[in-house]
């Protein structure tokens, strides 16, 4: 019998942490009640639901400026950030202006293995915390979150955001809906969707299709491979299956019509006229056609907001705080 290797058990205490952190039974009761709560508020036009699973100080000015544009286009919405991180103190500190305004966001510790009960999630957070299952290179957080936020929309039903998405319009009366990323040659048919904007009713069959796909599918070790492919891979055979094909792609122009090659010159002045026309185009298109920007920031996080940039429009008639300053991912 081989001794175990000591970098697996090393890799497995960290996993366990992370899992514990949204595990427990004093956890759930006050999961429930403040889910419960949240879904419940008459008051609430559209209820949003963000994950964040880094620690608090790295929510940075880039995330309040999408928690900005949240309230600035549904000022009656309401917000919900599922994190262990954010529900703390520190976490509180960072809302606490948004509170002030009188915006109704919380974020709240979420209980994992409640979201996932009776879906093939469950087996697969077994299998993970007990190690029969292989979680990868890529963070596992990224792929928590990837499932966490399909498990609460099919409970509780609602708007996913990702944190580095700018809303420019009202989400009020939209429903069941995904957003394309790309579209084929003949901008007819979509070629892949994408899981930063997920509009979804409660125990909608399409969001429990997903969860089963996570789980027997799971590849930690592909970038995106359970987030926006996986979503692409069982949103193409549904579109066949009339018992859970009650959903609607829009097009890219909706959520996404920067792409994540382009995104840097939202960021930066334009230099040419070039660049000046293809901004003054994009932003009168995004004005008609647009709910949102998803800003990419797996790639834009490094990039600042360059005064008189399009971004920097773009926030300041979008934002409710208004610090705009140089609003990078981190700082």
């Amino acid at each position: 019998m081989t001794s175990p290797n000591p970098n697996i058990t090393t890799v497995n205490k960290k996993i366990l942490a992370l899992i514990e952190m949204f595990s427990g039974d004093n956890l759930s009761d006050k999961f429930q009640r403040k889910a419960n709560e949240f879904v419940g508020d008459s008051g609430c036009e559209v209820n949003f639901v963000m994950t964040w699973i880094s620690p608090a100080d790295l929510f940075g000015k880039r995330e309040v400026l999408a928690i900005e544009s949240v309230f600035k286009s549904n000022p009656h919405g309401c917000l919900m950030i599922l994190s262990a991180t954010m529900d703390s103190p520190q976490g509180y500190k960072t809302l606490k202006p948004f509170l002030d305004r009188g915006y109704k966001v919380v974020a709240v510790t979420p209980d994992l293995p409640f979201l996932l009960k009776g879906t093939a999630g469950e087996t697969w957070l077994d299998e993970i915390r007990s190690g029969r299952r292989d979680p990868g290179k890529i963070s596992l957080a990224q792929n928590l979150s990837n499932l966490m936020r399909l498990a609460y929309l099919y409970k509780y039903g609602g708007v996913y955001l990702d944190t580095d998405m700018i809303l420019l319009k009202s989400f009020k009366g939209l429903n069941n809906i995904i957003g394309a990323q790309t579209l084929d040659p003949s901008f007819t048919n979509w070629t892949r969707l994408n899981n930063a904007v997920l509009i979804f009713d409660k125990n909608h069959p399409l969001l429990l299709k997903f969860i089963e796909e996570f789980a027997r599918t799971f590849n930690g070790n592909v970038w995106g491979y359970n987030g926006p492919y996986l979503v692409s891979r069982v949103a193409a055979r549904a579109a066949v299956k009339e018992e859970y094909n009650n959903f609607t792609v829009m097009r890219p122009s909706a959520f996404y019509p920067v792409n994540w090659l382009e995104i840097e010159k939202f960021f930066k002045v334009p230099k040419t006229e070039k660049e000046s026309k293809w901004v003054k185009v994009k932003l009168l298109q995004m004005l008609r056609r647009s709910y949102g920007l998803h800003l990419w920031n797996k790639f834009s996080r490094k990039f600042e907001i360059e005064q008189g940039s399009a971004m920097w429009r773009l926030v300041s008639d979008h934002c409710i705080i208004c610090q705009i300053g140089s609003a990078s991912s981190s700082s």
